[in-house]
């Protein structure tokens, strides 16, 4: 069982999100059983959690990992593929977000986009390195930092920027012999829950997010 299935086939995707079937992957990734065992737990009917299990299993989000006996009779123990998944925008094809189609670089759209970018192709990047039997090199840095005023965030964001540019600019290599390029992506939003849910719109000298 992998940790996370990025799902980019429309018709995979589809099938993962219709809610019964949401409800047992998130069963069966928890703990595996069978059809009766599942239909227990949720308190669905056998007919209905089979029905559902086998559409699971026909686009591979639903896996066999063993057999059971009971009451004379053997029943398949079945499993998620995965303990989580996430839709890429490319099971939405040319519908789907992409950052190249907004202008606004400082706009809360521009960062779902990038986002969601990221999704796609870390996706398509993960499967590719699963088939090789290979680990996908990759690095995640995160935080939450409170800031004290607009100013101060403002300032943040030129600090952050800078150093940026100065780390590129150290180990950039554009003609490296065996050299791989990557995209690194630095963002940042309102945590959700806080007291910035209540405030007032900000001021426009005040929009310029990090």
């Amino acid at each position: 069982m992998t940790d996370i299935a990025v799902l980019d086939a429309p018709d995979v995707a589809a099938v993962a999100l219709e809610p019964t079937r949401a409800r047992l992957l998130a069963a069966l990734a928890a703990v595996p059983g069978s059809a009766a065992q599942v239909a227990s737990r949720l308190g669905l009917p056998r007919q209905r959690v089979g029905h559902h299990l086998r559409a699971l299993e026909d686009k591979g989000l639903v896996v066999e990992v063993g057999t059971r006996r009971h009451g004379g009779l053997t029943e398949r123990v079945l499993a998620a593929s995965a303990r989580a998944y996430v839709v890429s925008p490319a099971a939405l094809g040319d519908a789907g977000a992409d950052p190249a189609r907004i202008g606004d670089r400082l706009s809360a759209a521009y960062l779902v986009a990038v986002a969601a970018r990221a999704v796609r192709e870390v996706g398509q990047l993960l499967r590719g390195a699963e088939r090789a039997g290979r680990r996908l090199p990759t690095l995640t840095v995160e935080t939450e930092i409170r800031f004290a005023s607009a100013a101060d965030r403002a300032a943040f964001a030129d600090d952050l920027a800078a150093c940026v540019r100065d780390l590129t600019a150290r180990y950039h290599s554009e003609g490296a012999p065996g050299g791989r390029w990557y995209r690194l992506v630095a963002i940042s939003h309102p945590r959700p829950g806080g007291a910035v849910d209540a405030a007032p719109p900000p001021s426009p000298a005040e929009e310029a997010p990090v």
